[in-house]
């Protein structure tokens, strides 16, 4: 009987969104970095790309509290939607710190962790454009490889920007506003992460 009842389909359409946003969000603070000009305007369009994520994750739970039978396991869509969702939120977290710290103009470092996050979500973008279709489960899985590379990446970068504070000691407050900075930055590329092993335990499941 259950096999004749269709599966709600549009979970799929609501990741595509949230990833997107995540990429978008990422290419937003890139270029924040890149362009370090109307600060607080740039700042504010990131702050409502993260109210998007919000809304795109309210909806997916709104969805899921009314379906019977859904394309993956429940857990998994609320595990995947969170986690895209966190990476937004840490994205936002790393602008807003930019404000907060009143920041002249951004280090080298921080445009490199950026652009790092910029390919680690386009990544996670198109994995979950091709989740929907199990013949394409070993693209996701190359994805999800590329992702975890960009992380011990940006990981590096981040090593090396701290090191460089460090070297410093004598500048406190630099060594307090980037440090926090450059883990906001890096922890996005975690989230990142987060989100591949996500999407590769929904893969080793349904292979």
């Amino acid at each position: 009987m259950l096999r004749l009842l269709p599966r709600e389909e549009p979970f799929f359409d609501y990741f595509d969104k949230a990833a997107a946003n995540g990429n978008q969000a990422a290419r937003a603070l890139a270029h924040l970095l890149d362009n370090f000009v109307r600060v607080e305007d740039q700042v504010e369009a990131i702050t409502e790309l993260e109210h998007r994520g919000d809304f795109i994750t309210h909806e997916i739970a709104e969805r899921l509290n009314k379906t019977f039978l859904t394309p993956i396991e429940r857990d998994d869509i609320h595990a995947l939607a969170s986690a895209m969702d966190n990476v937004v939120d840490r994205i936002e977290a790393a602008a807003d710190a930019l404000l907060l710290y009143q920041v002249e103009q951004p280090t080298e470092e921080a445009r490199e962790l950026a652009h790092i996050l910029v390919d680690s979500t386009e990544r996670l973008r198109e994995a979950i454009t091709q989740l929907r279709n199990p013949k394409q489960y070993a693209q996701v899985r190359t994805s999800v490889v590329e992702v975890n590379r960009l992380e011990n990446e940006a990981d590096k970068v981040a090593r090396r920007a701290i090191a460089k504070l460090v070297a410093h000691r004598d500048q406190l407050f630099e060594l307090i506003r980037w440090r926090d900075i450059y883990e906001q930055l890096e922890r996005a590329t975690d989230d990142c992460e987060d989100v591949a092993d996500v999407l590769e335990s929904i893969v080793l499941k349904h292979a």
